[in-house]
């Protein structure tokens, strides 16, 4: 996170020291700077445009290509499991399910740094090479974690259409990525239905004890509130499900 708040902040740093010499060209056709840009106007204002492209759909590709959906879908379950409409907030929940993708991610995301990022601010490699070698680190992730069966969904998919997307042993992204969101979407539901049944099953003896009772205007689940609580926190539940969740990551 530290290095790509420098990276960004030396972006706008040239771009400050262009605007103020009144002269980009010349900058960029310095010898420190004729490197990357190739001594072209246009070929800086291309990349600043893809650098502030990538950065507006930044939080799309943190989706993507991460293990934040796996961690929301399970806390929105949580939530409604236990019958909080807003509590914990979805800041929270957010904030937190984002904190556990950059722990789960970190090795990742250091991979792609110095394979990629860091070779190319040093002028060592070209941005082809060096979008190859950012999102080798993500391949290999997102592979791990995602099912044979969906990835060879949208081979076939791909197939009948008569695309190719796999080359050699290499599969191109455009059918990593989706196969690798429905089976985080697949893994979440699942980690949500094994969370929902404790709660189920005191709701349904809170619901059955109530109506033995002939408490029939009684809510049950007004009801059982205050027990999914307690026993949640007896059993110590946010340790257990966020160790879990950063457990199910090879």
């Amino acid at each position: 996170m530290i290095r790509t708040i420098v990276f960004i902040a030396a972006m706008l740093a040239m771009s400050g020291i262009a605007g103020a010499q009144g002269l980009p060209a010349d900058i960029l056709n310095s010898p420190a700077l004729s490197a990357p840009v190739e001594g072209s106007v246009a070929s800086w204002i291309i990349r600043t445009f893809g650098l502030l492209t990538v950065l507006s759909v930044a939080p799309g590709i943190l989706i993507m290509v991460t293990s934040f959906p796996r961690f929301v879908i399970a806390f929105a379950i949580l939530r409604s499991g236990m019958g909080l409409a807003t509590t914990p907030s979805n800041m929270i929940m957010v904030s937190l399910a984002l904190f556990m993708t950059f722990y789960v991610m970190a090795p990742t995301f250091d991979r792609a740094w110095q394979d990629g990022i860091n070779p190319l601010l040093q002028n060592q490699i070209n941005e082809t090479e060096a979008m190859t070698r950012i999102s080798e680190p993500f391949r290999e992730f997102m592979l791990a974690n995602t099912r044979d069966k969906d990835l060879q969904l949208f081979i076939d998919i791909a197939r009948e259409k008569g695309q190719t997307v796999v080359t050699g042993d290499r599969v191109d992204l455009r059918a990593v990525v989706p196969a690798f969101m429905i089976s985080e979407i697949r893994r979440g539901f699942e980690i949500g239905f094994l969370i929902m049944l404790p709660f189920l099953v005191i709701d349904l003896v809170v619901a059955t004890i109530t109506m033995a009772m002939g408490m029939m205007m009684l809510p049950p689940t007004s009801i059982s509130l205050p027990f999914k609580i307690l026993f949640f926190v007896l059993i110590d539940g946010w340790n257990l499900l966020v160790g879990s969740l950063v457990r199910s990551f090879t």
